[in-house]
C-alpha cells in the first residue's frame, strides 16, 4: 500500500449543494432536525451553558460555569448553522440569533471571549493550555463562525472569531515578544486552517502550523507548564503525564513532533482533531512531511487499533488508545466523539489522494460507530460505545461532560458534505446516499441525482445531468467489502469501459443530459475474522452485510449471548423487518446453545449444545428496545 500523492486532487462538494433524499438517511437527518437540535438547546439552556455568556456568575451562584462549556454551545451554533442552510427553520433561527448575540456580547475589550476564564477564575487565563480546554473552545468558537457566516451570510459571529483569532496571535507565536504553547486538547488548529479558508489571512494558516510544532519539544512545553502549577491547579496533569518520578506526554500526542509521528497513541479524540489540522495546514502549506505523518498514523489506528464498528479508543483510562490488537470489547471506551473524528480524519485523507481505503474507513464509522451514538427518538446518547455489554450500559439524555451529543448533530446536519468529491473532469462518489448534488467541473456544470436503498440494498442508480455535454470521469466507490459488481451505462454493460484505480471505478465518456448509471453492489452476509494477534476475538466471528455490522440483543435472543456459537457451515438468511427499529435488515440462522447441566463449576466433558434460532440486528441499533445483553462477536463452532 504506497502512501499517499501530497496534491489536493480534489475538494468536496459543498454540503449546501447536496440534497438528500434517501430512504435510511433521510428519517435520522430529519430526527436530528426536529428532535436532537432541540433537545441539545434545551439541555445547554438547562444546564446553564448558555445564560453562562450573559457572564453574571457570582460566587456561590449555581450552577458553576465549566472551562469546556464553551464548546458544547459553540458545536450546537455549527449544527443548527448548518441545518438552517439547507432546511429554513424560523424558530430555530430565532434561537441561534438568540444565541449567537449573548456569544458575542461575553467577548473582552482586548477580543478574549471564554466564560470560565473571565468570570470564575479570570487571573488564570492561559496557566494551563495542558488540561483547561482555553485553545480548544476558541477552536469550537471559530468552526461555528465560519457555519454561521457561510449558512447565514451575517458576520456577528464572524467578526467575533476574527477579533479572538487576532488575539490570540498577539499572544502566541514564534516572533520576539510572544509566548510557546499549545493546546492539550487540539481542536484549534484545524479551525485555524477554516478561518483562514474563510477570510484569506495566513496570519492564522501560520499559527495553526505554530501550535502543530510546539508538539514533542524538549523540555516538553506541558511538562514545563506543569511544574509552573500549584498542586490543586495541576491535580490532572499529573495523573495524565506524570509516571513515578517520569513524565510522560503520550496522552496529548507530545511525545515526538507530529512529523515523525507513527503510532497512534494517547486520548482519541485530541489525536484525531490534532492530525485532521496536519492535512489542513499540511495541503495548504504543501507540507509533505506533515501529510507523511498523517498516512503513518492512519495506517496505526485504521489497521491496528480499530474496531469492527469503525470505533477507536479502547481503553476508558486515557479515553484513548493503548497497544496494537488491544480490543477489548466489554470494556470498549470507542467514543462516540473519536468515531466522528474517525469519520473527519478519513474524508480529509480523501482530497489528499481519492483512494477507497479512506472512504471505507469513513463509511464504516458512520453507519455503525457514529450513528450508534444517538438513539432513534434522537434525545438519548452513547458517549462509550462497548461491542458487548451485559445489559447495563444505556444511552443518557446528557452528561457533565457532554460533547458527544452535539458533535453528533453537527456532523449529520452537515451529512451531504461527505458525499461526492469534484475535480477538473471527475466527480467521486464515496458514499451511496440517495438525493441530488450540483457539481462544477472547469466551465461545466453537472446534476448528479441517486436512487437506492443502500445499506439494505446494494443497487445504485445515478442520473446525469449536465449543462451540456462534455467528457469527464464518474469515479464510483467499490467498497472492500464487496467481492462482485455489474454496472451499466444507459442499460448496457459498461464493465469494459471502466477501469479501477485506489477502490473506484472511473468511467469516462462524453455525458449527454439524462444518461443513467445502475451500479450493483453483491451484498451477501459474511463473517469477519479478526486479525489472530486480537486476543479479545479469539475462535470468534462478528457478523457483517454490506456497511453494516450486526449484533446480537438479548430481546431477540431469550438466552446467554456467551453460550452461543455458531456453526461454519450454518447458513444465515437476510431480510428487511419494515416496522422494527425503524426499518432495518435483520440476519437470522441456526447457531448452537451450550446447556448448563448439572451443579459442577468444572468437569471433563464439554457441554451438550442444542440448536437454536438466532436474530442479529444492526450494531447502532442496540439499545432502542428492552434493556439486556449485547455481543458482536459470536464464538464460531468448529
Amino acid at each position: 500500500m504506497s502512501a499517499p500523492t501530497h496534491v489536493r486532487q480534489t475538494r468536496p462538494v459543498s454540503f449546501t449543494s447536496v440534497s438528500i433524499d434517501d430512504p435510511f438517511w433521510s428519517p435520522r437527518l430529519e430526527i436530528n432536525r426536529t428532535r436532537t437540535l432541540y433537545h441539545v438547546y434545551q439541555m445547554c439552556q438547562q444546564t446553564g451553558r448558555i445564560d453562562a455568556f450573559l457572564l453574571d456568575w457570582k460566587p456561590g451562584k449555581e450552577p458553576k460555569p465549566h472551562y469546556f462549556w464553551d464548546s458544547d454551545v459553540a458545536k450546537w451554533v455549527e449544527a443548527a448553522s448548518y441545518s438552517l442552510a439547507t432546511h429554513p427553520d424560523p424558530d430555530l433561527k430565532e434561537k441561534l440569533d438568540e444565541v449567537v448575540a449573548k456569544i458575542a456580547g461575553a467577548q473582552q475589550p482586548d477580543g478574549y471571549l471564554n466564560i470560565y476564564f473571565t468570570v470564575v477564575e479570570p487571573e488564570k487565563r492561559w496557566t494551563n493550555l495542558g488540561m483547561w480546554h482555553e485553545l480548544y473552545c476558541a477552536g469550537h468558537l471559530f468552526e461555528a463562525a465560519v457555519a454561521h457566516y457561510q449558512a447565514t451570510g451575517e458576520r456577528t459571529l464572524l467578526d467575533c472569531a476574527i477579533r479572538y483569532a487576532d488575539y490570540i496571535d498577539s499572544v502566541f507565536g514564534p516572533q520576539p515578544g510572544k509566548r510557546d504553547g499549545c493546546p492539550g486538547h487540539q481542536e484549534i488548529e484545524l479551525a485555524l486552517v477554516k478561518l483562514y479558508r474563510v477570510t484569506g489571512e495566513r496570519r492564522y494558516l501560520h499559527l495553526s502550523r505554530f501550535f502543530l510544532d510546539q508538539r514533542g519539544q524538549k523540555p516538553s512545553f506541558f511538562v514545563r507548564e506543569m511544574e509552573r502549577l500549584s498542586p490543586e491547579d495541576a491535580v490532572l496533569n499529573r495523573h495524565f503525564f506524570q509516571r513515578g518520578a517520569t513524565y510522560d506526554t503520550q496522552y496529548v500526542q507530545d511525545h515526538l513532533p507530529v512529523w515523525e509521528q507513527s503510532d497512534i497513541v494517547g486520548h482519541a479524540v485530541r489525536a484525531t482533531y490534532m492530525i485532521c489540522g496536519m492535512i489542513d495546514a499540511g495541503l495548504e502549506l504543501g507540507d509533505k512531511e506533515l501529510i507523511d505523518a498523517a498516512y503513518r498514523l492512519w495506517k496505526s489506528a485504521c489497521q491496528r487499533r480499530m474496531y469492527v464498528t469503525g470505533g477507536i479508543g479502547s481503553q476508558r483510562a486515557n479515553e484513548g488508545f493503548t497497544s496494537d490488537y488491544d480490543l477489548p470489547n466489554e470494556t470498549a471506551y470507542a467514543e462516540t466523539c473519536a468515531a466522528i473524528g474517525l469519520v473527519f480524519w478519513n474524508h480529509r485523507m480523501l482530497h489528499v489522494q481519492p483512494d477507497s481505503r479512506f472512504a471505507d474507513v469513513m463509511e464504516r464509522a458512520l453507519y455503525n460507530g457514529v450513528i450508534s451514538g444517538v438513539s432513534l427518538d434522537g434525545e438519548r446518547f452513547f458517549y462509550e460505545n462497548p461491542l458487548e455489554s451485559r445489559g447495563d450500559h444505556h444511552r443518557q439524555d446528557w452528561f457533565g461532560c457532554s460533547c458527544c451529543p452535539p458533535n453528533i448533530a453537527r456532523l449529520l446536519a452537515s451529512l451531504g458534505g461527505y458525499i461526492y468529491s469534484e475535480a477538473l473532469d471527475a466527480i467521486f462518489v464515496h458514499l451511496y446516499i440517495g438525493g441530488s448534488a450540483r457539481c462544477r467541473l472547469g466551465a461545466t456544470d453537472v446534476t448528479l441525482r441517486q436512487e437506492s436503498r443502500y445499506p439494505w440494498d446494494g443497487r445504485i442508480r445515478l442520473t446525469l445531468e449536465p449543462d451540456r455535454q462534455a467528457s469527464f470521469d464518474l469515479a464510483l466507490r467499490i467498497p472492500g467489502w464487496c467481492r462482485s459488481f455489474k454496472v451499466t451505462v444507459n442499460g448496457q454493460d459498461a464493465s469494459g469501459m471502466g477501469s479501477i484505480h485506489k477502490g473506484y471505478l472511473y468511467l469516462r465518456r462524453h455525458w449527454r443530459r439524462g444518461d443513467v448509471v445502475e451500479l450493483e453492489l453483491d451484498m451477501p452476509v459474511e463473517r469477519v475474522y479478526a486479525h489472530p494477534a486480537v486476543r479479545q476475538t479469539a475462535g470468534c466471528v462478528a457478523l457483517q452485510r454490506g456497511p453494516v455490522v450486526y449484533c446480537l440483543e438479548g430481546v431477540d435472543n431469550p438466552f446467554p449471548l456467551h453460550q452461543v456459537a455458531l456453526p461454519p457451515e450454518s447458513r444465515l438468511e437476510a431480510t428487511f423487518e419494515p416496522d422494527l427499529l425503524g426499518g432495518v435488515v435483520t440476519l437470522q440462522g441456526e447457531a448452537l446453545l451450550d446447556e448448563e447441566s448439572g451443579g459442577d463449576l468444572y468437569r471433563t466433558t464439554p457441554p451438550a449444545r442444542r440448536p437454536v434460532r438466532i436474530k442479529a440486528v444492526p450494531y447502532a441499533t442496540w439499545d432502542n428496545r428492552e434493556p439486556g445483553p449485547m455481543r458482536v462477536w459470536i464464538r464460531e463452532a468448529r
